[in-house]
């Protein structure tokens, strides 16, 4: 599945077993995604779903992206992600809907990608 989530917070811990063994974990908190706009081939040419994470003051935002969140009747969020849909992918994605943790299965295997400040050493 190429969906993504945006606004997941991660860390890095280690977790002690019975008999004193340190395991390290990464601990990731998942904010669930608004889902803005749910593009498709008929409207836009290809299939995508836009979403969003967090709220942040209209004030704050451009007048394009604002105009984006008030046609979908969308508070303004943290940043705007689109995310391309394969073939039956994302059916079930409407403007205004939400998609959660319950996307995925427990135990199964999640790419995580980020950006680091760097440091320049």
């Amino acid at each position: 599945m190429s969906l993504g989530l945006v606004g997941v917070k991660r860390g890095m811990t280690r977790v002690f077993s019975d008999d004193g063994a340190s395991t390290p974990v990464t601990v990731l908190e998942v904010i669930a995604n608004r889902v803005v706009r749910v593009k498709t081939n008929e409207s836009d040419g290809y299939r995508a779903v836009q979403v969003t994470y967090g709220e942040k003051h209209k004030n704050r935002i451009n007048k394009a992206l604002e105009g984006e969140y008030k046609k979908a009747g969308e508070l303004a969020g943290l940043g705007l992600w689109e995310f391309r849909l394969d073939e039956g992918e994302g059916d079930d994605l409407s403007a205004g809907g939400e998609i959660s943790l319950e996307l995925f299965k427990e135990g199964e295997l999640v790419d995580v990608s980020g950006t680091s400040i760097g440091k320049g050493f």
